[in-house]
């Protein structure tokens, strides 16, 4: 059984940084790929960033040049790293596990899922 658990959400003024993380347990493949997720106030939840397992990236337009998505094996550990943070990245973040390997931006593509942790980004 495979447990993801995001951390490092919070209040940040615009134009300020935050770093998520998120942990896994349990046995998972070793060649996946993982992913954060938003989800902002009345919208679906969409694809933000992704890492495979030979550590190629990738992102939704609206966070390149802002936002790093890395992961250490070592320590099972998933993070991303924002920066120059606007309003409209105000969001439940979620980290998502696909253990096929591959990135996608597709929802269904990740069989793990982490409880979401909460960015709110003010004026």
């Amino acid at each position: 059984q495979v447990q993801l658990v995001e951390s490092g959400g919070g209040l940040v003024q615009a134009g300020g940084s935050l770093r998520l993380s998120c942990t896994v347990s349990g046995s998972t493949t070793r060649r996946n790929a993982m992913a954060w997720f938003r989800r902002a106030p009345g919208k679906e939840r969409e694809f933000v960033a992704g890492v495979d397992w030979r550590s190629s990236t990738y992102y939704t337009d609206s966070v390149k040049g802002r936002f790093t998505i890395s992961r250490d094996n070592t320590k099972n550990t998933l993070y991303l790293q924002m920066n120059s943070l606007k309003p409209e990245d105000t969001a439940v973040y979620y980290c998502a596990l696909n253990p096929r390997g591959r990135t996608s931006n597709s929802t269904e593509s990740y069989a793990y899922w982490g409880q979401g942790t909460q960015v709110t980004v003010s004026s």
